[in-house]
């Protein structure tokens, strides 16, 4: 399905997402802007580190953030999702001028602009605010549909209560 999406060169992410909403999400990874975000998450996607990851957190009219390989497994214990990354080590920042529209996928990090790993979200709608700030790898090309209808987060910061919704599987097709 995805290698037929006439979006660029690929690689394209594959999501499969299951919960209050399900369906396929696809995102074209720009790896002309960020490959070393881009390499880091293929690598991760190839090594099936990303199935089962739930979006933790969630705002409305903002993003959803998910890929927290570490702490955010669905059925595990929930309480420190969005603090963990992979043993693949923290990516330099690759600031581009895309600018942060609705469907682009940037990376999350932590205070240190060097520090994102594996977390990354998905804009809801534009947020300019975060241009240079965070490193964009990624457009949703296809399933924005599926995209808006994330569980939102009620809790602190836009963290979700209850089941979250989840990347059921996460391949790349090029």
């Amino acid at each position: 399905m995805a290698q037929d999406v006439a979006d660029g060169p690929g690689p394209n992410l594959v999501i499969e997402i299951a919960g209050e909403t399900s369906g396929t999400v696809v995102i074209d990874l720009l790896e002309d802007i960020a490959p070393e975000h881009v390499a880091q998450i293929v690598a991760l996607a190839e090594e099936g580190a990303y199935d089962g990851v739930v979006f933790h957190r969630v705002i409305e009219g903002f993003m959803a953030q998910t890929g927290d390989v570490e702490f955010g497994k669905a059925g595990g214990d929930m309480s420190m999702a969005g603090r963990g990354g992979s043993e693949r080590g923290e990516i330099r920042a690759e600031f581009s001028d895309v600018p942060f529209d609705r469907g682009i996928v940037g990376m999350a990090r932590s205070q240190d602009p060097n520090s994102a790993n594996s977390q990354f979200f998905i804009m809801f709608d534009e947020g300019y605010f975060l241009n240079g700030q965070y490193t964009v790898f990624g457009r949703v090309v296809e399933g924005m549909d599926i995209v808006d209808t994330i569980k939102l987060g009620k809790g602190a910061n836009g963290s979700v209560i209850g089941e979250p919704d989840q990347m059921m599987s996460v391949r790349v097709a090029k």
